[in-house]
C-alpha cells in the first residue's frame, strides 16, 4: 500500500469519525428538567448531567432550579420544564386539583429529614412552649414537623407553635439566631447544623415512615405524545441512582457540583453516606405506592383517590422485568 493511499485512509477514517460525533450529537434531544430542592434528595439528577449520564441515554439536559414545590409544578404541567424532580406530595395535590401528572420513578420513598433543635435544647421535653419553623403551612416540611412532633410526644399547636420561616438556610439561622427553638432539615443542611452544635431530636428514617418524597415527574399527556424520551430519561435515573450506589467521587463531585464547592468534603461525604439505603433510594426506582397511601391518609384526609391514580409504573417495570437493572448491580 502506497504512503499517499495510506494516508487517505487514514483522513477518510478520521472523517467519518468526525461526522458520526457530529451525527450523535445531533441526535440528543434538548429537554428541560426541573428540581426544587437543594439536598442530596436531588443527586440522582446532578449525578445524570455532571457524569453524562444523560447525554449516554441520547439526552441534552438543562436543569432549572425552582425555589418551591408548587412553582415546580406549575411549570410541569405547563410543559415548560415537562419532567420535574419534586416532592410527590406537590404532585398528588396537583392531580387532586385536576392536573395529569404522574409520577414516574421513586427516587427518595422515605423522609430523609431530621427535627433538629438550637444547641441547648438536648431532649424533644425541652421543646414544650417553643417554637418549630418550617417553610410554610401545607408544604413537606409541615407535614414532616408535625409527624415528628408526634412521635417524640409533643402536640403540635399545644405544646409547640408551628412558624413559617422560608427556606432551609433561613430556618437554620433561626434556630441558631434564637428566633425558633427547632426546624426540620435534610442533608447536607441537617449535617451543617449539627457541626454547627443543633441537636437531633428525631431521625425520621429511622422512624420507619414510608412516604413518597422526592420523586420524577411528568405529565400523562407528555407521556403519550413523547414515550421514548420518558423511557431515556427513567433509564438515566436508573443509571444515576446505581452510580450513586457504585462511585464514591462522581457523587461527591457532582454533589459539590450542584450545592456549593465551597462546602466541606466530610459534609458532601455524609450527604452521600444517607442516601446509600434501600429505604432511603431504591435501586429499584418503582414509585412508592405505601408512600403514597401515606400522603393521601395524613394530608389529604377525607379526600378521594388510590395510590394507582398517581403513578405510571410503566417504564420502571420495563427495565426492570428486563433485567436490566440486576445486570447493572451484579457487574460489580
Amino acid at each position: 500500500m502506497t504512503r499517499r493511499r495510506t494516508l487517505t485512509i487514514a483522513v477518510f477514517a478520521l472523517l467519518i469519525l468526525i461526522l458520526g460525533n457530529a451525527s450523535g450529537q445531533a441526535q440528543l434531544t434538548k429537554l428541560n428538567v426541573g428540581y426544587s430542592a437543594i439536598s442530596g434528595d436531588a443527586l440522582p439528577a446532578w449525578i445524570a448531567k455532571d457524569a453524562g449520564i444523560f447525554e449516554k441515554n441520547g439526552l441534552d439536559v438543562q436543569l432549572v432550579f425552582f425555589t418551591g414545590g408548587t412553582t415546580a409544578v406549575m411549570a410541569l404541567v405547563s410543559a415548560d420544564t415537562p419532567i420535574a424532580q419534586l416532592a410527590g406530595a406537590a404532585v398528588v395535590n396537583s392531580v387532586m386539583a385536576g392536573s395529569d401528572a404522574a409520577l414516574v420513578v421513586g427516587g427518595v420513598t422515605s423522609l430523609n429529614y431530621y427535627l433538629m433543635g438550637r444547641p441547648e435544647i438536648k431532649t424533644a421535653e425541652q421543646l414544650k412552649g417553643g417554637t418549630v419553623a418550617i417553610s410554610r403551612f401545607g408544604s413537606s416540611s409541615d407535614f414532616i414537623a408535625r409527624y415528628a412532633l408526634q412521635k417524640v410526644g409533643l402536640t403540635p399547636g399545644k405544646d409547640v407553635t408551628i412558624v413559617q420561616i422560608g427556606s432551609t438556610t433561613a430556618r437554620v439561622d433561626a434556630a441558631l439566631t434564637g428566633r425558633v427553638q427547632a426546624t426540620v432539615v435534610n442533608p447536607p443542611a441537617s449535617i451543617i447544623a449539627q457541626k454547627r452544635g443543633m441537636t437531633i431530636l428525631a431521625d425520621l428514617p429511622k422512624l420507619g415512615l414510608v412516604y413518597q418524597h422526592t420523586s420524577v415527574a411528568t405529565t400523562r399527556k407528555y407521556i403519550r405524545e413523547h414515550p421514548e424520551i420518558v423511557r431515556r430519561y427513567v433509564k438515566s435515573q436508573v443509571d444515576a441512582v446505581h452510580r450513586i450506589y457504585t462511585d464514591k467521587e462522581a457523587s461527591l463531585r457532582a454533589l459539590a457540583r450542584f450545592i456549593g464547592r465551597t462546602v466541606e468534603r466530610d459534609v458532601l461525604e455524609k450527604t452521600w453516606e444517607n442516601l446509600l439505603n434501600e429505604a432511603v433510594l431504591p435501586r429499584k426506582q418503582y414509585p412508592s405506592l405505601e408512600g403514597i397511601k401515606t400522603i393521601l391518609a395524613t394530608e389529604l384526609k377525607g379526600k378521594p383517590g388510590k395510590p394507582e391514580d398517581f403513578v405510571d409504573s410503566s417504564f420502571i417495570r420495563e427495565l426492570d422485568q428486563s433485567g436490566y437493572i440486576d445486570g447493572l448491580y451484579k457487574k460489580r
